[in-house]
């Protein structure tokens, strides 16, 4: 929240401390909502996490509740693309939701790939709602280790 000036006939904040109070002010409030992120922004829909080292990529997205059938992967050049669908939850007649938080419907998600990967090589696997994406960095796209000579 902002905090009002402290104003009384013995101080009187200039219009340039005005400003600056201010500023802190807004600062103060966007480092506190990345902070309930983890320092990060709020993640998509379904939340990943990605990580790479020299042989490709690993992918992992948590879409509990989905069927397999009902997620599709793409890769394009060199951006990935997940989408999918979830149906709601079939309530009996005359039954109302007293709570509901669980999403439904479709998502797309797409990121761009540091690297280009072997496409007919990936490997996806889905297990207790966690889906495991392995993708092999191309041999093009490899780092070469170069030996130097002695002349």
């Amino acid at each position: 929240m902002f905090r009002r000036p402290t104003i009384n006939r013995y101080s009187i904040a200039s219009p340039w401390q005005e400003m600056e109070r201010l500023q802190q002010e807004v600062n103060r409030l966007f480092s506190d909502s990345f902070s309930l992120a983890g320092g990060r922004t709020a993640p998509g829909y379904p939340a990943m996490n990605a990580w790479t080292n020299e042989d490709g990529a690993v992918i992992t997205a948590e879409l509990p509740g989905f069927n397999p059938d009902d997620i599709d992967i793409s890769v394009v050049n060199d951006v990935l693309t997940l989408t999918g669908s979830r149906s709601g939850d079939e309530l009996p007649e005359g039954a109302k939701y007293h709570r509901r938080e669980r999403n439904f419907g479709k998502f797309s998600r797409s990121f761009q790939l540091p690297f280009s990967i072997e496409v007919d090589k990936v490997e996806a696997v889905f297990k207790n709602g966690v889906l495991h994406l392995s993708l092999p960095r191309a041999e093009a796209e490899k780092p070469k280790k170069i030996a130097v000579r002695t002349a």
